[in-house]
């Protein structure tokens, strides 16, 4: 039987490396966060509304019946939306404000996931795995391996002219 047998030394630094770099318990980075953020992905059901989409995006429809004109990847889109984490803080929302454009390409690769299933003048909530939104190391506000939330209101396409 071959064992690993590591001098004490070097146990006693990879100890004490992992216990000083190690993130709170339930913070952002740690194993409790993560697997909080698996577990809010994960509770989405079928029996609840929710489509597993390609890479685990998760979608449902909650306006709308989906049979307006829809977006590609390559269209500009205008939107109404609400981003939120896992535990239902809100990091980025334009409620309130005038629908923002983007080209759909230029965002995060969940978006460009779910978004085609909508007809303009549907409303749809999303979840993205982290790996399909800002990965690992995250950006801004978003912190890295972050579940994200978004309620997305689909309101033209104005490279389509809609």
């Amino acid at each position: 039987m071959n064992k690993l047998i590591l001098p004490l030394a070097a146990l006693a630094f990879a100890t004490s490396a992992t216990a000083q770099d190690a993130p709170e318990p339930g913070a952002p980075g740690s194993l409790a966060w993560h697997n909080t953020q698996q577990a809010a992905l994960h509770s989405l059901s079928h029996e609840d509304g929710w489509h597993t989409l390609e890479g685990g995006v998760k979608f449902r429809r909650t306006a709308g019946d989906g049979t307006g004109p829809a977006p590609t990847v390559q269209d500009v889109v205008q939107v109404n939306y609400t981003g939120t984490f896992a535990d239902g803080e809100t990091f980025d929302s334009n409620a309130g404000r005038a629908p923002i454009e983007f080209p759909l390409s230029n965002l995060v690769r969940g978006w460009q996931v779910a978004i085609p299933y909508m007809g303009v003048g549907d409303t749809a909530e999303i979840a993205i795995p982290a790996e399909l939104a800002y990965g690992l190391q995250g950006r801004g506000p978003i912190p890295g391996g972050a579940t994200l939330f978004f309620t997305i209101e689909l309101v033209g396409i104005p490279s389509k002219g809609v």
